[in-house]
């Protein structure tokens, strides 16, 4: 299961001119600006960043992509009123350069716990969008006492009770170098592919003006590494049980069009979860871009304010 979109961003050039979208004014200081640090945990040394204020949500990203693959239209909305932190995964982006040799999302949770930790945020709201749904499930799981809530979106619960994507998403994930248009067919449905280059072009407005870092490093050997770690998330059935005894609210959104992740995964997390709630919106994979607005008010009406 794959979020990046690293693959397609060279096709996105001299486009700085297209659309009508711009970055947010944040405060006095004129346009925002991503400040990267470096944070020094036991295992790793972790690269982030944090835009906005108010109360904080951690934002845990998909296979193989970066921080800098958040839609920035998105994170101007949810930045309003709220304090987004954004990491790199140990061996990904500007996070330490050498690859990521863990097996387990089990250690990937502990990372970001202790990127917290490093950063002396004890508690945070956390939204984990693909794999880093799986992600976000371990941290609420194995350390509920930083996690306020957590909002699983276009993920699955692991196991044998997961609905896998349709064979053609499954073809494009298992593609060394899948080309744009087959990419964009996961993540937007047909009709909306021209939402998904406007996508596109908005990364590269924003790296250019420094609105997101400039992080699209995704060495492949870490990349192999996470992705080897989704088989033994989907030939055991722990991770499901363990949802049941959650003791975190937890909110469940998916794409109703998603060929990747399908509905059936989010229904069953929201009905598992003892403070489940559900919420499906049209859109494909990256629903949360395509329908930002619907989305950003789903979590508003979800999350702690």
């Amino acid at each position: 299961m794959r979020a990046c979109v690293v693959a397609i961003l060279g096709l996105t050039v001299a486009l700085a001119a297209c659309g009508s979208e711009r970055p947010a004014r944040e405060g006095a200081s004129g346009p925002f600006r991503a400040d990267v640090r470096i944070a020094s945990t036991p295992e790793a040394e972790i690269a982030w960043y944090e835009r906005g204020e108010g109360p904080p949500l951690l934002m845990l990203m998909g296979t193989g992509s970066t921080m800098s693959e958040w839609d920035p239209a998105l994170l101007r909305l949810l930045a309003r009123d709220r304090r987004l932190i954004m990491l790199d995964y140990p061996g990904l982006g500007l996070s330490e350069p050498q690859p990521w040799k863990g097996r387990s999302f089990d250690q990937l949770a502990d990372d970001v716990e202790a990127l917290m930790a490093a950063i002396g945020l004890e508690r945070a709201s956390v939204l984990g969008w693909s794999m880093g749904g799986f992600v976000a499930q371990r941290l609420a799981i194995r350390h509920p006492e930083r996690v306020e809530a957590v909002v699983l979106a276009g993920t699955n619960p692991g196991g044998s009770v997961t609905a896998l994507g349709t064979e053609e998403a499954q073809r494009i994930d298992s593609l060394p170098d899948p080309s744009e248009a087959e990419i964009l067919s996961e993540l937007y449905p047909p009709g909306h592919r021209g939402e998904g280059r406007a996508f596109m072009r908005r990364l590269e407005r924003a790296s250019q003006s420094g609105e997101i870092p400039d992080d699209f490093d995704v060495p492949s050997a870490t990349v192999e590494a996470q992705v080897a770690a989704e088989d033994p998330w989907l030939r055991s059935d722990e991770n499901y049980r363990q949802l049941g005894a959650l003791g975190v609210p937890a909110l469940a959104a998916g794409g109703l069009r998603d060929p990747v992740v399908p509905p059936l995964n989010l229904e069953l997390i929201a009905a598992r979860v003892p403070d489940g709630e559900l919420a499906l919106l049209p859109g494909a994979h990256a629903f949360l871009f395509q329908e930002r607005i619907a989305f950003a008010r789903e979590l508003d009406r979800f999350l702690p304010g």
